[in-house]
């Protein structure tokens, strides 16, 4: 009787512990999972799982076990955000698999994906023709994201007062984290001066912006480190 008791204490504590971890490692946890998060649920999973049923360990030795790895995985968390390039390698990148209704090969290949799956992705997007997507990329939490053509676009109420909506294209960000996207720009033309330019004439320098953006419709949208909001609202 006693060894059953201590199977239901330690599954009972192995839970609180990883609710716990879950809560200090943050809301990033529960959405999609990225190759970091995917690594880091397997092996608090698995050490939880050792922690409830493995009587043969010692309790104190998986407990710093879990503090250790739930701390590099916090710890990463926190250097990603500041570090493009690392987060690029633990994260991934997204990949372009549709491109103006045309599916590129090479890269369901280094995806090991297949047609059908592609095929079964953009159903559960309710499209049933890859001839309407304009994009389709494969976003780092395993999901698609569409781009209809603009024929096959719903209509919005700015799009009745402009009319018909002009050509699109994909968005192509040129500054992140305060750092120019020299690549970005070389692959699409773009000039250095010419954003350089523009903040100048905002009286910003590229350190001072979050994120840049060339838009679907070519417009620049720029979103600031200090946006002067007086009042920030976060539901609690």
């Amino acid at each position: 009787m006693g060894e059953y008791m201590m199977i239901l204490i330690r599954s009972i504590s192995a839970f609180v512990i990883l609710l716990i971890i879950t809560r200090f490692l943050g809301k990033q946890t529960l959405s999609n999972m990225n190759f970091h998060e995917f690594v880091s649920a397997l092996i608090l999973g698995s050490i939880a799982a050792n922690f409830a049923f493995n009587e043969k360990l010692q309790a104190l030795h998986i407990l710093i076990s879990l503090a250790v790895f739930s701390f590099t995985s916090y710890l990463l968390s926190k250097i990603v955000v500041k570090n493009r390039k690392l987060r690029m390698w633990a994260e991934g990148t997204p990949s372009i698999l549709i491109e103006g209704g045309k599916i590129l090969e090479e890269n369901l290949k280094k995806n090991n994906l297949t047609l059908d799956t592609i095929n079964q992705m953009l159903r559960q997007r309710d499209i049933f023709d890859i001839s309407e997507v304009e994009y389709g990329v494969l976003e780092i939490n395993g999901m698609i994201s569409v781009m209809k053509k603009k024929e096959y676009q719903n209509v919005t109420l700015k799009d009745m007062k402009k009319g018909a909506k002009g050509n699109q294209q994909f968005p192509i960000e040129l500054i992140m984290d305060g750092q120019l996207l020299e690549d970005n720009l070389k692959v699409n033309d773009l000039s250095p001066d010419w954003i350089q330019d523009i903040l100048k004439h905002r009286n910003k320098n590229i350190e001072d912006v979050f994120y840049a953006v060339k838009g679907t419709d070519g417009q620049l949208y720029m979103d600031f480190y200090k946006d002067k909001i007086q009042h920030p609202i976060d539901v609690e």
